[in-house]
């Protein structure tokens, strides 16, 4: 559900390349710094952004932590269901290969 605004995807983007400020991060957008600051909590709530207080100044940063581990277990889905899909096609190969007619002989004619 996080990465599934365009904004926050941007957001991230952003703050992939550096970390900044609340306020320079919200510039970037068309939209109330408000609706910005909605978007951070929301990654803030995913961990994939973290915000260290200085003073008046909120800086962000990127987390690509849950990333990995969104990505590991992404990769042993895919594994899972690749040997299940495989196996299911080597089973209805074989059942195919087993219920095959063979071709007739021909008669030869006298």
């Amino acid at each position: 559900m996080a990465l599934a605004d365009p904004v926050r995807r941007r957001i991230l983007q952003r703050l992939g390349a550096s970390e900044s400020r609340v306020t320079d991060v919200a510039a970037e957008f068309s939209i109330s710094l408000n609706s910005v600051s909605k978007h951070i909590r929301l990654l803030e709530r995913a961990r994939l952004i973290e915000r260290n207080v200085s003073g008046r100044e909120h800086i962000l940063r990127f987390r690509p932590e849950p990333l990995s581990e969104v990505q590991q277990w992404i990769a042993a889905q895919q594994a899972f269901w690749a040997s299940r899909l495989q196996a299911i096609d080597d089973l209805l190969t074989a059942e195919d290969a087993a219920s095959e007619i063979p071709p007739r002989k021909e008669k030869k004619r006298v």
